[in-house]
């Protein structure tokens, strides 16, 4: 099957690239001709575990091309995918502007019937949006398709070749066989194609990020207020993970949420909310939860201090929001060296994959190292803000040696407690006993 993506972004380059691994002709679309140049010369532009084998594969047995040209990007193309950003605006709505013009330049590009689908998280009615701009200038039939993506940063090729559903939202029955065609290698274990109307596919990828976010932030308050109770977190966590009708996921407790996903899905949703006159009080909640857990830390750091910051050196160790990505959107860890460095902090920062992304928004007002350990010489103490693997297991004879004092913030709580005392650290952590060493 021909396939065009348009939008070589996040959730284009790992549609576009999985598309192609099953077989379909796909050509990926974008106007960023710098990109499409590195695309072109097999040089993958995000950073995504297991993605690169895929790319590389493809572009090799020429399933997979890249150009600027719109028109010549859907030359014969059955489906249409539109995976193109929509950034949230000042009031928190998703702003629809590159889904509305590129469909709005597709009305008169079609030839022949094709499926036009809505790749992007959308609010619910951009489907008919979506249909009203293409029909202005379309003079052959077409239909417009919901079909949200659930790939999560880190592991999002295994999510897009093996789903746990694939939902789709169409009205017709034509779409419908052809949508089921496409997707019918991804589900042969057994797992379902979700079809519903176009408006309740484009709700349910808010209602499960904003579930999603409420799970993190619920538990978030649960360890907030095990420390004024004298409970262990950890202990009720794992006392109510093992509920089946809970689970164990999304039960860590940490310095909240971030991504390109859970802060504006929860935003969007509560302004779609907003516009039909509900109040949705759980996620008003929601997000000021997760704004004031972001930086849950930093008292806690100003009273080990004694509120004399200035000229201390911290240590961030994780840049990105969360582990197995490069991606900064919204993390926590901007958040924090921000306020350090407003109370007069020098920040060393060490991350394995984001650091380069974090040097284009802060430049030189901290310090980057490749090597962990390097980070840490003189510093006054850590501060964890993302769960890399790597820093589970340290050499933590090594850190001690290099630190001015041995204290850790821990933020994703990543250590045990008993280690952390046996070891002589200071530690402190999310919802449990700090440690004085």
């Amino acid at each position: 099957m021909n396939i065009a993506v348009v939008g070589t972004g996040y959730v284009g380059l790992v549609t576009g690239t999985c598309f192609a691994e099953t077989g379909n002709k796909v050509t990926c679309i974008d106007i960023d001709r710098e990109k499409v140049d590195k695309l072109k010369r097999g040089e993958i532009t995000i950073y995504e575990p297991g993605l690169e084998i895929l790319f590389e594969r493809n572009i090799r047995q020429g399933r997979l091309s890249f150009t600027t040209n719109l028109e010549e990007g859907i030359a014969g193309a059955k489906i249409i995918f539109l995976a193109l950003p929509t950034p949230p605006g000042e009031d928190g709505s998703a702003d629809l502007k590159y889904v509305l013009g590129v469909a709005q330049s597709l009305g008169p590009l079609l030839k022949d019937y094709c499926v036009v689908v809505d790749k992007s998280t959308v609010p619910v009615g951009t489907a008919e949006k979506v249909r009203e701009k293409i029909s202005a200038n379309a003079k052959v039939e077409f239909d417009v398709v919901s079909n949200p993506e659930f790939l999560r940063e880190g592991v999002a090729v295994d999510d897009f070749m093996k789903p746990e559903r694939v939902v789709v939202g169409t009205s017709s029955d034509r779409a419908k066989k052809i949508m089921e065609t496409l997707f019918s290698p991804f589900v042969r274990q057994g797992n379902p194609i979700i079809f519903m109307d176009e408006r309740s596919a484009e709700l349910t990828k808010y209602a499960a990020n904003s579930f999603l976010a409420t799970k993190i932030t619920f538990m978030n308050e649960i360890a907030n207020l095990c420390e004024r109770l004298g409970a262990d977190v950890d202990s009720v966590r794992r006392g109510i993970g093992t509920d089946s009708r809970i689970g164990k996921r999304f039960l860590f407790p940490g310095i909240g949420y971030g991504g390109s996903c859970f802060p504006k899905d929860v935003q969007a949703l509560a302004k779609s909310s907003d516009d039909a006159n509900y109040d949705f009080k759980i996620l008003d909640a929601v997000m000021e939860v997760n704004y004031s857990q972001k930086t849950k830390m930093i008292p806690i750091i100003k009273d080990h201090f004694k509120n004399n910051l200035k000229g201390k050196t911290i240590t961030v160790w994780g840049l990105s929001f969360k582990p197995h990505t490069d991606d900064i959107r919204e993390a926590p860890a901007l958040e924090n060296i921000t306020e350090l460095l407003n109370a007069g902090v020098i920040v060393k920062a060490h991350d394995p994959e984001a650091m380069s992304n974090v040097k284009k928004i802060l430049g030189d007002k901290i310090q980057y190292f490749e090597d962990p350990y390097d980070s840490v010489q003189g510093a006054d103490g850590i501060l964890i803000a993302t769960e890399w693997p790597e820093f589970r297991t340290p050499d933590f004879e090594r850190v001690s040696s290099l630190l001015n004092s041995k204290v850790i913030f821990d933020g994703r709580n990543l250590y045990d407690l008993n280690q952390m005392k046996e070891l002589g650290f200071t530690y402190f952590s999310i919802g449990r006993q700090t440690i004085y060493g």
